[in-house]
């Protein structure tokens, strides 16, 4: 009882609620163990009528009475919970009857009573569960559609064999009451377990917080219902053993996933490898079927179920191999740069990260790389002249590196180069030849063109033990050759001509954090096909006391540095949920999404200390949203996925932040409980003038939603990439057309204008 008190008490529910559930769902399960316990005594002396029976009609009541319970109290899916009330009642009142009238021997009434109360749960439970699923379908894809498909075919094909007795021997025989249930019923119950099979099998199909226990609960009916119909068959059906628990266990599971409904549930299912390995399962089912029919008799229908499992199972395989194929093209796209076809800034921070990581005992070199007087080539030539130079020094950069070294274009007339195992003499020389290389005269437009170059070095690990220390520092040695006019340049400390300066914004942001300096403004997040407003990303900014307000690009990196991401992001996380509580008390309760850094997703106290800032302001775990880099996903894929079960378990959601720009492997999509990709905004911003920008928005966003996950777009800045977002099926997006980040009370007059329609986000 004291877990369902945790799970209800973490969604914001009334401690009184909290306790009252726990005490009904306490009694069902006592009932059920005092009621298993005397059939499970039962001896050669037989059964004790009045005990079994008076026991067993209040296991089967107590759960018609929870169903009713859990329907008043409700305050969402009330007409999926009123048709699951009847359908219990209907059941207890089929079970009731017969007994009955088979205690005070009243003949065919209330055999009749029995009968058609028995049949009439399949149908109620049924149509509660379409009701479940309808809202689910829309935008569902068809890759999904099919996983669903395929597992309830193939429950249904393995069920047939096993109900093929049943189904033979009741299509027989005289046309009575007695008869027509016994023909009816084995299809319905291989009916209930084919829709069970789909939803268990879909990715994305949920049936609320406890779906399991409703899944359980109508498997298990069924399987009493199977070994009934054999039990009758073979004549060896007795009243008073463990079968007769098998529909009370049944209808007590429903009833409690009725009860624990109402409870606010996580928005998605877990994405582990389960969901994914019950359509194969289904479909080596239908196989197994298949060549059981080739060995013995089976069934046409069990035969066919397996037939069409296997069919659309192949369909299935078809689409994944596709699916695969667009990831492929995918990766490709966004690692290459698309003018010289090297590898691109993405590519960079992907490899160098991993060739540090995996050589860290070894020597690196990188070489930043930035042409002179490039500006003047585009200004007299034109731009694509320019274009074509800068091709021709990819070309010729390439054939003076060796096999393990690793040539990118950062963008514009910049280049970057790692030398594997290079120090500082070995890095010289290569800027020396690279230098003479490309004095050479290059012949474009019929002119003769020559170029110069001027090249910074940082060296690994002495000078820096990652990819954005050695950027810098020979950003700075690049700066000071292109000055002295010198070429290249091995970077120096003194070439930091910001330590100072550093130091002291060092100091005043610990004053900041103890001042309360720190403010949050807030951006919306317009879902596109209704334009409406559900969410926000909270941004921190710094009001520098004589700088004015600055943007996290201005201090995050000394923030993480200097070891001060802990105490910002609480800072941040506690004045996000302050407003998200204030908003909720003026009736408008929005998602407030906060970005979290690798750093302080190490803390492994984060998921408890977020959920008890939750409860503290009474808030659903589903009012948090946390974005995270790609780069924490790969870097530690053991820890990620703990903290990340760890904070979904208690409700709250996830989201990979800048997606696109991080390791180029997609596999923790498949491995990690996320729910929403974030699209990173240099994919956005190109749309309208770059074919393959464009390819790779419609290829992100129809990846997300074959693998159930929320699209967002970032840094969406005019009309025509928010009609372009549409059209390609995104779910959300967020920039400067629709909103800057603003303080809160902005945001809310921002709100009132938005929904009075005076906010125009349409080109």
């Amino acid at each position: 009882m004291r877990r369902f008190e945790r799970a209800n008490g973490h969604a914001g529910l009334p401690p009184a609620s909290t306790r009252a559930d726990g005490w009904l769902i306490a009694a069902i399960l006592l009932v059920l163990a005092v009621y298993i316990a005397i059939l499970a005594s039962h001896g050669a002396e037989g059964v004790d009528a009045l005990t079994d029976e008076g026991i067993g009609l209040l296991a089967n009541t107590i759960p018609v009475v929870v169903c009713w319970i859990a329907t008043v109290k409700a305050r969402r899916m009330r007409g999926q919970l009123i048709l699951t009330a009847l359908a219990v009642t209907s059941s207890a009142v089929g079970g009731i009857s017969y007994v009955i009238g088979d205690f005070a021997e009243a003949g065919s009434a209330f055999v009749w009573l029995a009968g058609a109360s028995q049949l009439l749960f399949y149908p109620l439970i049924l149509a509660a569960l379409a009701l479940l699923i309808y809202r689910q379908l829309r935008g569902l894809s068809l890759a999904v559609a099919l996983d669903g498909v395929v597992g309830g075919l193939g429950a249904a094909s393995m069920l047939a064999v096993v109900m093929a007795p049943a189904l033979d021997a009741a299509a027989t025989g005289p046309l009575t009451l007695s008869s027509l249930t016994m023909v009816a019923m084995p299809w319905l119950d291989l009916l209930v377990v084919a829709v069970v099979g789909g939803i268990a099998a879909s990715r994305t199909l949920t049936a609320g917080r406890y779906w399991a226990v409703l899944v359980s609960g109508l498997l298990l009916f069924a399987a009493a219902d199977v070994a009934f119909a054999g039990q009758i068959l073979d004549g060896g059906y007795r009243v008073g053993t463990l079968l007769d628990a098998g529909w009370a266990v049944g209808l007590s599971l429903v009833a409690i996933w009725a009860l624990t409904s109402r409870w606010p549930a996580a928005r998605a299912r877990a994405t582990g490898l389960w969901p994914l390995a019950l359509p194969a399962l289904s479909s080596a089912a239908g196989l197994g079927v298949l060549v059981l029919a080739s060995q013995v008799a089976v069934s046409d229908l069990a035969i066919n179920l397996a037939t069409s499992t296997m069919l659309l199972a192949s369909l299935r395989t078809v689409l994944a191999f596709r699916d695969v194929g667009r990831m492929a093209d995918l990766r490709r796209l966004a690692r290459t740069d698309d003018l010289t076809g090297l590898p691109n800034r993405r590519a960079l921070y992907t490899d160098v990260r991993l060739s540090l990581a995996l050589g860290a005992d070894g020597r690196r070199a990188l070489l930043l790389l930035d042409l002179d007087r490039f500006k003047e080539v585009n200004d007299s030539l034109g731009h694509d002249v320019g274009d074509e130079l800068l091709v021709l020094i990819g070309h010729r950069l390439s054939g003076r590196l060796g096999s393990k070294d690793l040539l990118a274009r950062l963008g514009g007339d910049e280049f970057a180069i790692l030398l594997d195992n290079a120090g500082r003499q070995e890095a010289e020389v290569m800027a020396g030849a690279i230098r003479d290389a490309l004095a050479v005269p290059f012949t474009l437009a019929g002119i003769a063109l020559q170029t110069s170059v001027s090249i910074g070095i940082a060296l690994f690990p002495e000078q820096g033990a990652d990819l954005t220390s050695l950027l810098r520092k020979a950003d700075m040695a690049m700066y000071k050759a292109k000055a002295t006019r010198t070429g290249h340049r091995v970077y120096r400390s003194a070439d930091d001509s910001h330590g100072e300066a550093r130091l002291r914004t060092l100091q005043e942001l610990r004053v900041a954090l103890h001042e309360d300096q720190l403010v949050v403004h807030y951006q919306p997040k317009v879902q596109l096909t209704t334009g409406e407003v559900h969410g926000v990303e909270a941004l921190v900014r710094w009001e520098h006391p004589s700088r004015g307000t600055l943007a996290p690009a201005q201090f995050l990196d000394l923030v993480e540095e200097s070891g001060l991401m802990h105490a910002l992001t609480q800072i941040v996380l506690a004045k996000a949920l302050d407003q998200a509580a204030r908003w909720v008390l003026q009736g408008r309760p929005l998602t407030v999404a906060v970005n979290l850094s690798a750093s302080a997703l190490i803390d492994v106290e984060l998921p408890q200390r977020i959920g008890a800032m939750l409860r503290a302001r009474g808030l659903p775990a589903s009012t948090l949203l946390l974005e995270i880099t790609e780069e924490f996903l790969m870097s530690d894929r053991d820890r990620a996925n703990d903290i990340l079960s760890r904070l979904r378990e208690t409700g709250i959601r996830i989201a990979v932040d800048d997606f696109g720009t991080g390791y180029s492997s997609l596999a923790y999509l498949r491995d990690l409980p996320i729910d929403e990709l974030k699209l990173d905004r240099s994919f956005v911003q190109h749309m309208a003038d770059d074919a393959r920008a464009a390819a790779l928005v419609s290829s992100a966003v129809s990846l997300a939603h074959s693998l159930g996950l929320i699209m967002v777009a970032e840094g969406v800045e005019d009309g025509v990439a928010y009609d372009e977002l549409i059209r390609y099926g995104c779910d959300q997006a967020q920039g400067y057309h629709l909103c800057r980040p603003v303080p809160s009370g902005e945001l809310e007059r921002w709100l009132v204008r938005h929904r009075e329609g005076s906010v125009v986000v349409r080109s």
